[in-house]
């Protein structure tokens, strides 16, 4: 039997940031020349308004990947009988990491976190909201506890980044580590 594609969900919610979602998105698309990746994608009600504004156009257009509806529960990771392998949202707005550390499942990107979660997945969460208040800080330890990972949007500088777009790709790389994927990038040492 062939192998499965190690499929991957990214959620672009409203949170401003939708530049590392874009970002995520192409170097998804460049790795799955090398590995079996399936890409899907569910934009929030305001993602796709608030990543038309930040980037100008819609940029999941330009690649094969599967687009979702955020109240579309037919979606086959809605379901623990057809789980995605791991759900990255990027950037995952405030109201969205409280809603999935307190288990509300009223769109889909909450429900596929909570299928992530129950079904001990991947999950990464990339905030981007500064300053936290006491709430966010314990959203986030619910989520920790849960079983998934918090990555704030920081980006780093060992590496001398010269451009935004290298820097962007500076927490880009850091998901595709937590994802597992293997890839060749500079690293702290060399």
């Amino acid at each position: 039997m062939p192998e499965k594609p190690y499929n991957i969900v990214v959620g672009i919610t409203g949170a401003s940031g939708s530049v590392y979602a874009k970002s995520l998105i192409e170097y998804l698309c460049i790795l799955q020349q090398n590995h079996k990746l399936k890409i899907d994608i569910i934009y929030s009600e305001t993602g796709k308004e608030v990543a038309l504004h930040e980037t100008g156009k819609d940029f999941t257009a330009d690649y094969q990947v599967n687009i979702y509806e955020n109240y579309n529960f037919h979606a086959p990771f809605a379901s623990g009988s057809s789980v995605a392998d791991a759900l990255v949202v990027v950037p995952c707005s405030m109201g969205t990491l409280g809603r999935i550390a307190h288990g509300s499942s009223d769109n889909l990107i909450c429900r596929t976190a909570d299928v992530i979660l129950k079904e001990k997945k991947k999950l990464i969460l990339v905030t981007r909201e500064s300053p936290l208040n006491l709430i966010h800080i314990k959203n986030m330890e619910l989520i920790t506890l849960a079983g998934g990972i918090v990555l704030p949007a920081s980006p780093s500088f060992y590496l001398k980044p010269q451009t935004i777009d290298e820097l962007v790709n500076t927490i880009t790389y850091r998901i595709v580590d937590l994802l597992c994927i293997p890839h060749e990038i500079p690293r702290w040492g060399q």
